[in-house]
């Protein structure tokens, strides 16, 4: 095991504008207090990793203004209306060169996802090859641990909202699966039913 806390980077998505929420950004809905960034960011540390990307669209100065993301390294997506695909791409980009073994990659509006499932997913990295996802009762989810020799892969099919799923699902054979199913939930903050979730 090669990992030191810095070599896995946790990547947040966290550009969505909430489209199905009335236009407010997922990043700022408040859950237990905080913003939801907040939350996700102090998964992805209490999960045992170091350094933290968070990748910013919908409304980003308001969302550097309101949360308090020390440390961690904003990166902007212009194109964020255009889909999550453009967000993962923006956060693989802002690790080039910067040594990283892995992007652990976890979305903002997944508050039932806590350090618990993030430190297992990175528990599984074994080298720059890996491609590791939580699952839950067995069928593939977030977090998504992305080695370092599959993000110029991911980043020429993540479109859209898809995401890494092209590349992920093309790949299937070499994913390795972590069931996380008996500590977190895997729901997303969409609709305005799903505000339910938050507290």
């Amino acid at each position: 095991m090669t990992d030191d806390g810095n070599r896995i980077v946790g990547l947040l998505l966290a550009a969505g504008g909430g489209r199905r929420l009335g236009g407010r950004p997922k990043a700022l809905l408040t859950h237990r207090g905080r913003p939801l960034v907040e939350h996700a960011v102090a998964a992805l540390r209490a999960g045992g990793c170091a350094r933290v990307h968070v990748v910013l669209g919908a409304r980003a100065d308001e969302v550097r203004a309101r949360a308090s993301l020390p440390g961690c390294v904003l990166v902007d997506n212009p194109a964020w209306e255009l889909g999550m695909g453009t967000s993962l791409r923006a956060g693989l980009d802002s690790l080039a060169g910067t040594g990283a073994g892995a992007a652990l990659t976890l979305l903002v509006d997944q508050p039932g996802i806590g350090p618990e499932a993030v430190a297992r997913v990175r528990g599984a990295y074994d080298s720059p090859e890996s491609l590791v996802a939580a699952a839950y009762d067995g069928v593939r989810g977030h977090p998504v641990l992305f080695g370092a020799a599959h993000w110029a892969g991911i980043a020429a099919t993540a479109t859209g909202d898809r995401g890494a799923r092209a590349y992920l699902r093309e790949h299937a054979d070499r994913v390795a699966l972590v069931e996380c199913g008996d500590v977190a939930e895997a729901y997303d903050i969409d609709t305005e039913a799903d505000l339910a979730h938050l507290e």
